[in-house]
Order: C-alpha cells, then structure tokens, then sequence
C-alpha cells in the first residue's frame, strides 16, 4: 500500500460522514458534541483538501454533490472500521473507572432504574451513567448505548442478550376516574371511557377490541409518544392506560382496571450489549449488577 497517498484528515471524513448522514450542520454539529462553526470549518477543509464541493445547501439542510455521494459510500467503511476499533478497544478495558451509557424505555428509565443506579453508584463510585431514555431501538452495533434493556430478544449475532424477567401488563385508571365509571366498570362502561396511546387509533384499541370491548377512534381524545406523560394523564383521571404491574401496582392514585382475569400483556425484558464490550470489566460489571438487580426486583 502507499501509504504517502492517504493524506487527509480522518477527523475531516468523520465530519463529513456525519453531515451527510443528519442532512445538515447543526444536527450534526449537536450529534458530534461541538459547535457548528468548528464541524463547518472542517468540512470545507476536506471540501478545500480534495479540490470539489461534497454539499450543495437546500433551504436550512444539505444535499450531497454526485461526488459526495460517490465518496459517501468510502467513508462509511471507513466509519463502520472505526467503529470495530473502538468496540475491540474497549472491549480489551481492564479499567473499571469511566462511563458507561445504557438505554432503555421511557417508562423504565423514570420508574424502575433509578433505584438499581442509586445502589450502583454506592458500590462503584468509579463508573459513572449515562442514561437514555427513548422508546426508540438504539443502535448498539454502532455504539449508541453500551447496555440495553429491551422487549424483543435481538437477532443480530454480534449482540449477546440476557433474560432479565418477565413483566405483566394491566389496564389502569385514577381511582377517581373508576368510580366515575363504576367500580368496577362493566364492558358497556369501558366503551364510553377514554383511553390514550401513542397513536390514533392504535395497537391498544385493536387489543382491547380483541378483548371483547367495541372502541373506536372517539374513545382515545388524547394522543402522546411519551409513556411519562400518558401516565400522568392517568393519574390526573383524564384517561387509561396499559402499563406493567411493577409501575401500576406501585402507583397509590391508580388501580387496574379489570376485564378478565388475565393480564393484558405479557413481555419478557432482555439485557442486550455488544459482544466485543462484554470482556470490557466496566461494562461487565454493570451488566452482570442490573442482571441481578432485575432478579430481587
């Protein structure tokens, strides 16, 4: 290989890669963690470095040239390389001091894992957290999270999954807004009563229908992809959910609202993290403490 012909900036092509993949600077100035005058500068490097324009603006965002999109392909092998790097890398960590980024539901960021973080953080002071919290799949292959808590058991070979348990769901109503509509309220109730989802009509009018009720898009009045303030819609009495008993049950202004005597939903939650960062002791550590702290919850 001749290696005297490689001169550009790797730091240039990853600015670059990461424009093109946000659709313009402030994205991905923000993803990146610098300010956009410094992502710009190095992208008109690169552009300066290699003799073309890799961009062409459009509106507020950035299209990419016929040749940045021949060069786009290039850079993200390269990306992808470097990636594998850093996962090898710090999978090899002896270290136990540093960061460690986990991500999980919304509901289970706010609910269930600030207790296990607060025992963590006591026994090993050294690691510090970093929590997402997103109803989004992060994409662990590429290092957005280090350790994640999932629904679905993952099929991609390079990630390794640990059943964690399994968790019920239940409808459940304000205690109020229960009485408003009998205690307990019939099927006939239950069609008059509003309820919430992320979407409208969605997936938990279809399963209560299967159920035997007869919704239709006038029960659910309200609307959120936020888990966080559908519950506090519940608590306030202005509509019900489905939630898992480990959240609902613990929740003194609500109570389950009950049509058969099965739980409405069954899932089982998995620990998922990237092979290579399984051998990191770091990461390790706080896979194998929420795996047990799962367990005793």
């Amino acid at each position: 290989m001749d290696w005297k012909s490689i001169t550009f900036d790797w730091n240039r092509a990853r600015a670059f890669l990461v424009t093109a993949e946000e659709g313009s600077l402030a994205a991905a100035a923000r993803s990146m963690g610098m300010t956009q005058p410094t992502l710009g500068r190095q992208v008109a490097a690169l552009e300066s470095e290699i003799g073309f324009d890799l961009f062409i603006r459009r509106g507020r965002g950035l299209e990419l040239t016929p040749n940045g999109i021949k060069l786009l392909e290039h850079v993200r092998l390269m990306g992808d390389a470097a990636n594998q790097f850093s996962l090898s890398a710090s999978g090899k960590s002896d270290v136990i001091e540093g960061d460690v980024s986990i991500t999980a539901s919304e509901l289970l960021a706010t609910f269930m894992l600030p207790r296990m973080i607060k025992t963590l953080r006591e026994v090993e002071p050294g690691i510090d957290i970093e929590i997402h919290s997103t109803n989004e799949v992060r994409d662990l292959n590429r290092r957005e999270a280090d350790i994640a808590i999932r629904s679905v058991r993952p099929t991609q070979p390079e990630l390794i999954a640990k059943k964690l348990c399994s968790v019920r769901g239940h409808l459940y109503a304000a205690k109020s807004y229960s009485r408003q509509l009998g205690h307990p309220p019939t099927i006939d109730e239950l069609n008059k009563a509003s309820f919430i989802d992320t979407e409208n009509p969605g997936r938990l009018m279809e399963l209560l229908n299967s159920r035997g009720l007869n919704l239709n898009k006038q029960n659910f009045p309200v609307i959120s992809n936020s888990h966080v303030v559908q519950w506090e819609l519940v608590k306030q009495g202005v509509v019900i959910c489905a939630t898992v008993e480990e959240i609902g049950d613990n929740e003194p202004l609500v109570e389950r609202v009950i049509i058969s005597d099965l739980p409405l939903i069954t899932m089982d939650l998995w620990l998922v993290t990237h092979n290579e960062l399984r051998t990191s002791r770091r990461i390790r550590r706080v896979f194998d403490f929420l795996v047990s702290e799962f367990s005793h919850n």
